[in-house]
């Protein structure tokens, strides 16, 4: 299938940049969220996301104002997607929420609609029968700042159509990304599968009181000569995201887990600092302690 029209469902900040890296691509997006109030927001984010094309890929104002130009926005789903060759999700990560979502969706999206999920924790043949059309759904995941970062993890289930999933990984590469195909699915993909137990390593190493987040940082760093420790890749993440992870895992019966949501809450969410979003987190922004030159000398 020749993709042309896509479908953002879900603005938030990953929704917005699917959206934004898939128009300066060329392709005609329709955003859509719940709210009016979420769309404004979106189109708040769409003008930060303007200045770091501009930055980072030397993009000119004709061709961000274009991209702009490719959007469009809209609070009712059918007409979000009266013309979608793709639908991409970008919805909560809560399983009632894609559910319900999915279930609305299957009634007002037309018959060659390919659904994508972007879900980093969830399955997609756990909600595949929602879809209305499992064999056109699969997985699509991008790594935050995906203008930079730009991985594509596209994941099908065990009822996806081949031909699908081959359109959707050259979908991936027309934007812009690196398609990475997963042969089987798996928790996580590959990205995440990697960098979970890494950073749930590091946040153990801190609440057991082994050694605190800047030290842990800086003998990844030095050790691997990598540009970022863990706790630096956790302000990018956000840290209401390994929040909620904790929070889960700890419901479920993990006292690891409970002891790093508390932290991660009384430490860091309950004093606003949310990560490199509102410009404070395990570092302070724009300026974060360890892009300092002397940060690994001490």
């Amino acid at each position: 299938m020749d993709f042309k029209n896509v479908t953002v469902a879900g603005s938030g900040v990953l929704g917005s940049q699917i959206a934004f890296q898939s128009a300066y691509h060329g392709f005609d997006v329709a955003v859509y969220d719940i709210t009016d109030d979420a769309l404004t927001r979106a189109k708040e984010r769409f003008e930060v996301l303007k200045k770091h094309f501009k930055k980072d890929l030397k993009a000119t104002d004709e061709q961000l104002d274009a991209a702009y130009g490719r959007l469009s926005f809209h609070t009712d789903l059918g007409e979000a997607v009266e013309n979608a060759d793709l639908m991409i999700e970008a919805v909560p990560e809560v399983l009632d929420i894609k559910k319900e979502f999915y279930t609305d969706l299957a009634k007002v999206a037309p018959e060659q609609t390919v659904f994508a999920t972007n879900t980093s924790t969830m399955l997609p043949s756990t909600f595949a029968e929602y879809t209305g059309r499992p064999e056109k759904f699969l997985a699509l995941h991008f790594a935050n700042d995906i203008w930079r970062s730009n991985t594509a993890e596209v994941m099908g289930h065990g009822g996806t159509d081949e031909s699908v999933f081959n359109d959707v990984v050259e979908f991936s590469k027309a934007i812009g990304m690196v398609a990475l195909p997963l042969h089987k699915e798996q928790p996580g993909y590959i990205l995440n599968t990697l960098l979970v137990p890494f950073l749930n390593s590091a946040q153990y190493l801190v609440v057991n009181g082994i050694s605190d987040p800047h030290t842990v940082d800086k003998t990844w760093m030095i050790a691997t000569g990598a540009p970022r420790g863990p706790f630096a890749i956790l302000d990018v993440i956000g840290i209401n995201t390994p929040y909620h992870l904790s929070v889960a895992k700890a419901n479920a019966g993990d006292a690891e887990a409970a002891k790093v949501a508390d932290y991660l809450k009384t430490e860091f969410l309950d004093k606003g600092r949310m990560g490199i979003q509102n410009g404070k987190g395990f570092y302070d922004y724009p300026n974060p302690r360890y892009m300092d030159p002397d940060f690994l000398k001490e």
